[in-house]
Parts: C-alpha cells; sequence; structure tokens
C-alpha cells in the first residue's frame, strides 16, 4: 500500500509539472532536441578533458591520472562548462577550444567538491556506481580534488586573466561559506527559507552563475549582458536545487544515482521540509520534529515524512519556487541582447525549463 501511494504521488507530481510547466513558461519544451543538443555539447567538453588529461599523462602521477579519470567520466551532465561556452558565444565571443577549455576548468572544480562532499557525506556511491572515496581510498579522493581545484583555477587564470580569476575565486570562497553554513544547520529541526536559499546559493548557485558571468566577461561582453547572465545563473541554480531536495524524496534512484531519502537520513533540512513544516497542524508539526531530531529514525521513516511533507503541500510548493525561479531565470536572460534570436539563447532558455523536468 505504501509503495502505491508513493508511486501515486509521484504521478500527480510529474502531472504537476506539465501544467505548471505551460502555465508559467507559456509553451513545452522538446525534450528529445534539447537533450541531443546537450548531449553533442557535452561531448565536445570530455573530448577537450580527455586531450587535457593526455597532456598531462607523462608528469603526473599515474595512480592521479587513474583517480581523475574514473571521477571526471562518470556520466555528468556538463551543465556548468556548456553555460561558459554559451555565455561566451552569445556575447559574441570565440568558437574555438579556447572557450571549451574555459568550460572544462568549471568541470573540474565542480568534480573536485563531488569528491570531497562524498567524504564529508560518507557517500559510498555516486551516480550509480562507487565514488571516488569508496574504490580510491579517502587520501586519494581528497588529493585529486586538491588537484583539479588548483588546475582549474590556473587554467581560468591562463584564459580569462585576473578578472575572471577573481570572480572563479570568489564563486569558490562563496561555496565553502555555503557548506558551512549547511553544517551549522545540520540536525536542527527547523529552519528558514531565508537561511535556506542562502546556503544553497553558496553550494550550487555561486558556481553556476559564475560559469556564466566569467564566459560572458571572457567574450567582452556589456556590463548589463554580464550582470543578466549572471542573474540567470542564480536562478537558475537556485531552481535545480530546489528540484533536487524533490527527487530526494520523489525521485527514482536508479536514474538519479544515489538512494532516495539520502538528505532526510542525513538530517538536512531541505526546502519542501522547511514549507511544509510552516504549514502543519501543531501535532503533525511535532511528530515530523521529532523523526528529523533522531538519526536513526529518520533513516527508517522515509514513507512516514514522504506522506507527512506531501499532505501539507510541501512538495507542491516546492516546486512553485523552482518555476518561479525558472521565470526569474528566462526574464534575465531577455535582458542580453539578441538572446531570443540566437541558438544560443534558445539553448539557455530551454536548458531552465528542462530544470523543471528532469529526472536525475
Amino acid at each position: 500500500m505504501a509503495a502505491a501511494s508513493g508511486k501515486g504521488r509521484q504521478a500527480r507530481q510529474g502531472n504537476q509539472i506539465d501544467r505548471e510547466q505551460g502555465r508559467v513558461m507559456g509553451k513545452r519544451l522538446a525534450v528529445e532536441s534539447f537533450l541531443t543538443t546537450v548531449r553533442d555539447e557535452a561531448k565536445a567538453v570530455d573530448d577537450c578533458m580527455r586531450d587535457d588529461l593526455a597532456a598531462l599523462a607523462g608528469e603526473a602521477d599515474p595512480l592521479l591520472m587513474e583517480v581523475l579519470d574514473y571521477g571526471l567520466f562518470n556520466g555528468g551532465k556538463r551543465l556548468r562548462p556548456l553555460l561558459v561556452v554559451l555565455a561566451v558565444r552569445l556575447c559574441g565571443g570565440p568558437r574555438d577550444l579556447t572557450t571549451l577549455r574555459l568550460g572544462c576548468a568549471f568541470e573540474y572544480l565542480h568534480a573536485a567538491t563531488l569528491f570531497h562532499d562524498d567524504i564529508i557525506d560518507n557517500s559510498a556511491t555516486r551516480r550509480g556506481r562507487p565514488s571516488v572515496g569508496s574504490r580510491y581510498g579517502t587520501v586519494a579522493a581528497i588529493l585529486a580534488g586538491d588537484f583539479l581545484h588548483a588546475w582549474s583555477m590556473a587554467t581560468v587564470g591562463e584564459i580569462a586573466g585576473r578578472q575572471g580569476l577573481a570572480l572563479f575565486s570568489r564563486a569558490t570562497t562563496g561555496m565553502v561559506a555555503g557548506e558551512f553554513l549547511q553544517l551549522r544547520h545540520s540536525e536542527r529541526v527547523s529552519l528558514a527559507e531565508s537561511d535556506y536559499f542562502r546556503a544553497i546559493m553558496g553550494k550550487t548557485g555561486l558556481l553556476i552563475a559564475a560559469a556564466c558571468e566569467v564566459g560572458a566577461t571572457f567574450a567582452g561582453g556589456s556590463v548589463e549582458s554580464v550582470r543578466a547572465l549572471r542573474e540567470y545563473g542564480e536562478q537558475l541554480g537556485c531552481a535545480f536545487q530546489i528540484v533536487d531536495d524533490l527527487l530526494d524524496y520523489l525521485g527514482d534512484g536508479e536514474k538519479t544515482g544515489k538512494r532516495v531519502g539520502n538528505d532526510l537520513a542525513e538530517g538536512k533540512l531541505t526546502l519542501p521540509l522547511i514549507l511544509a513544516l510552516e504549514q502543519m497542524a501543531a501535532a503533525e508539526r511535532g511528530r515530523l520534529q521529532t523523526i528529523l531530531a533522531d538519526r536513526q529514525v529518520r533513516a527508517a521513516s522515509l514513507s512516514e515524512v514522504t506522506t507527512l511533507v506531501d499532505g501539507a503541500g510541501g512538495f507542491i510548493l516546492a516546486r512553485q519556487r523552482a518555476e518561479k525561479a525558472v521565470a526569474a531565470a528566462i526574464a534575465a536572460l531577455g535582458r542580453v541582447p539578441g538572446s531570443g534570436e540566437s541558438s544560443e539563447g534558445r539553448l539557455l532558455a530551454d536548458l531552465a525549463r528542462y530544470t523543471l523536468v528532469r529526472d536525475k
């Protein structure tokens, strides 16, 4: 019965996505066409990263090279390099290997954070296979992450200069601040929505925003275009993280590559929980807070928590926040000259829309 109820909730949630996307965006996204284009761009990024690794092969330790190959080519979305490339092109920059290498630097930093995050979170898997730390050990994962961090900064500095490196470094320090904010909030049984958004802006939004901002700056975009693309990235990052929060309850673990309910088990107060707690009657709120306060109880209570959050409208309300962020991202994109007519502008808009329908 619980399984059937869960499937019913997921079906309702899927219908809600379709209805709200049509209402907020005014048109349906041609998903298959969009994904084909993204796969082609991702392949170009992968080819560029493989060439980078090949150039390092004679200098770097063989174990480091093995760890990097395993950790970098594991089915990632390549969202951040794609944003760099599209921002460069939209602002009239070059369509060449240099632009791809700049995008790859953001993937290197992103991968470094994943290597380290899996250690912090004691995660044994990443995207459906053993995490770098599980496969190669904690020390190797930390060192490989450190290497990627340094390599990414060197690449950005070489290509985008002092200004680009300053923007990149600001995002990096903001990510650390976001992690510390989440650390201070862990194991809490209540959290303000404003605190949540500050944390996710650091964890997710800043690097995505920096990918757009650095790309636009490197291409020589106007001050307004750079500002608009940064805002687009901030809103996209917020929407992306909120959908991640929803998938932690309503997703398919085989597609997402991680166990459903993982955030709950770790005691993370994500947006559906925060919004549900605000709407609940005292009895339900007390029960949910009791579950959240005990690590062992949390790990065994996914079905009950899902029912409580669903009953309080937490999933619907979180979905609405994601839709609002996507609408704001597309509105910001519209301030970039030519974004409505160019293939890059249309792809960036489709990328924001796709955030609402992705299942992994």
